[in-house]
């Protein structure tokens, strides 16, 4: 049987309101003082190298290029939030393998701009500062006008100090950006545990004259002052010979070597020269002949995946400090 018009007429307007009762309060008046439901740590703002922003909600969708900003995401537990990475150094550490597994490798070295667009990031996470080269179209500001928000490890801001609490502020930034600043702070507690520990075997020790060699033949590319290897040697009970550089990484004079008379010489192991080959060509240089970590052949071993600003830090201070202090190995 027909409806008649009138009755067709209240049908719609009921239909019409029952969305709006729905959003009501409980007697059936509209109630807008109500904010919406907000994430637990946010809105949070954060300055990170100059560039400061502000986070509604966690990035669900990142893109971590280079090896220690791959692994703070791992260990903050946000494997799932991760959408691809890009440039590896080293293996991960076993810890993280099945998590870094099964995620995809956006490209072997830097993407490019198409590549990085592809996989489809909300957040992307650079190791060093070369992660956001603008000739490639990958710089910070370039991301942020196709919508994507972007962090830079705070060992390559330029006012950065690349000290250890510059580690406890990564991760803790970190943690703070995705909502997991529990964990975070979890992790920093541990790390501070590990790191004075260190310093505890090492009250009383002698530091001795470390130099740090990276490559190089006719130069020798070594860490200056300000770099976390710097950091890194002080606090393992070291002396960086080059500590009067500015700089994280420069190039230093084979003279200055020799004048500086290093006990110990670090070499930072990567990429395809191996560290037999790098000691070979340190005690085949007649130059060098007379500088004591030559006469003696003492030589320490650190990954650079280890010398960053990342989660192997704290670690690795204690492992280097077991090479320069042999001594304090039980």
């Amino acid at each position: 049987m027909p409806v008649p018009r009138r009755a067709r007429t209240a049908l719609v307007i009921s239909a019409a309101l029952l969305p709006l009762t729905a959003c009501g309060s409980a007697d059936g008046k509209q109630d807008d003082t109500k904010p919406a439901a907000k994430a637990a740590g946010f809105p949070y703002t954060v300055e990170n190298c100059g560039v400061k922003t502000t986070y509604t909600k966690a990035p669900e969708r990142a893109l971590p290029m280079n090896q220690h900003a791959t692994e703070v995401l791992l260990e903050l537990g946000l494997a799932k939030s991760v959408t691809g990475s890009a440039y590896l150094d080293d293996k991960v550490l076993p810890k993280y393998a099945a998590d870094y597994a099964k995620i995809p490798v956006v490209a072997k070295e830097y993407p490019s701009q198409e590549k990085l667009l592809a996989a489809n990031p909300d957040f992307v996470y650079g190791g060093y500062a070369t992660a956001f080269d603008p000739k490639q179209g990958r710089s910070r500001a370039d991301l942020k006008k196709s919508g994507i928000e972007s962090r830079l490890n705070i060992e390559y801001c330029t006012e950065g100090s690349s000290a250890v609490d510059d580690i406890y502020r990564e991760i803790s930034e970190v943690g703070r950006t995705f909502g997991v600043g529990a964990r975070a702070d979890k992790w920093v507690a541990a790390a501070k545990k590990t790191i004075d520990g260190t310093a505890a075997q090492l009250k009383g020790v002698q530091p001795v004259s470390v130099f740090a060699y990276d490559s190089g033949d006719k130069t020798a590319q070594t860490s200056g002052g300000k770099g976390m290897a710097n950091e890194m040697i002080t606090r393992a009970g070291g002396r960086n010979v080059m500590a009067d550089i500015p700089k994280s990484f420069t190039d230093a004079s084979w003279e200055q070597v020799v004048t500086r008379k290093p006990d110990v010489i670090m070499i930072i192991d990567y990429g395809s020269t191996t560290v037999e080959q790098k000691k070979k060509r340190l005690l085949e240089d007649p130059a060098l002949k007379d500088v004591p970590a030559i006469k003696n052949k003492r030589f320490a071993v650190m990954p650079l995946s280890e010398i960053l600003v990342g989660v192997r830090a704290p670690a690795a201070i204690e492992r280097l400090a077991l090479q320069l202090h042999p001594e304090l190995k039980k």
